[in-house]
């Protein structure tokens, strides 16, 4: 592990505070996924704050990349649609930004790598902490290549959240559990995103041999889509993260069918209807440049 390296304790977490928070209401986080300028930049914000209205803990906002070695078909298609537009790495700070400054829920940037190292790591940090953005997921960066990472995180005060994998050795979770800052990226599945009929057996082992290590909150991802997938992984995870189902309702109804998918997901997470309810209702008055 790099000297560079601190505690998870030793800086303020966004992400954890929001996870806690659902934990001492005995529920589970929900985490919602979206790219950046999909289908154009206002309609993306629109959606977040869909998102955020509608039960959402914590909105990951993705970095549309030419290259992907993680997504889905759905979401590749999204990024790819949001290049096409002309979306820079620049404009993801103006999707942070706005929707915190709307919702005051957690944002986190989800990343590959390589578009921080163009932009530079400090000058990437910087910036992200500048616009109200908690922290980075970045599923192609290990911790033993992360000594910059470490240095601006600790630095801008930012959450680091790694991917904890079905292959992932004792060895390398224990790892993982002591570079990350605001939860463990449980990832359910080897292979890419997408919806899934059911979750992986993988997801529970993931999330046990990441505690064993020393994680103190883990959240599960990779082809969760239902309000029952929800609930099955909330009986043994921190949080659970939806991405792809969220793409695809955002691309087939716009921000209202993002956040009646929110709502529907919520039922799940064991929070209680009449306040899902009352958000839908106020989404639906929000208005929303893609609906």
């Amino acid at each position: 592990m790099p000297e560079t390296t601190t505690s998870p304790t030793t800086a303020t977490s966004g992400a954890a505070a929001a996870i806690d928070a659902a934990r001492e209401q005995g529920r589970t986080a929900l985490i919602g996924y979206l790219p950046a300028g999909y289908p154009d930049l206002a309609t993306s914000i629109e959606a977040a704050v869909a998102l955020a209205e509608n039960g959402a803990d914590i909105i990951e906002i993705g970095v549309p990349y030419s290259d992907p070695v993680m997504d889905g078909p759905v979401i590749q298609a999204a990024t790819t649609e949001a290049l096409a537009n002309g979306l820079r790495v620049a404009s993801v700070f103006d999707v942070v930004r706005a929707v915190t400054e709307r919702t005051g829920v957690t944002v986190l940037v989800m990343t590959y790598w390589n578009l921080v190292k163009r932009m530079g790591v400090d000058e990437f940090a910087r910036r992200l902490a500048e616009a109200g953005g908690a922290g980075l997921i970045t599923p192609d960066l290990t911790p033993d290549e992360a000594a910059e990472w470490f240095t601006a995180s600790d630095h801008y005060g930012l959450d680091r959240v790694f991917l904890a994998a079905p292959s992932s050795s004792p060895e390398r979770l224990a790892m993982i559990a002591q570079a990350s800052r605001g939860f463990v990226y449980g990832v359910s599945i080897m292979g890419v995103t997408g919806a899934r009929a059911a979750v992986s057996d993988a997801a529970e082992a993931v999330v046990a041999g990441s505690r064993e290590a020393g994680a103190a909150r883990v959240c599960v991802g990779l082809g969760v889509s239902t309000p029952e997938q929800v609930r099955e992984i909330g009986a043994y995870a921190d949080g659970v993260i939806v991405g792809s189902a969220l793409v695809a309702a955002l691309r087939d109804g716009g921000p209202t069918a993002v956040g009646e998918l929110a709502a529907a997901l919520n039922q799940g997470t064991g929070r209680g209807t009449a306040e899902s309810a009352g958000a839908t209702a106020t989404t639906g008055t929000s208005g929303g440049t893609g609906a």
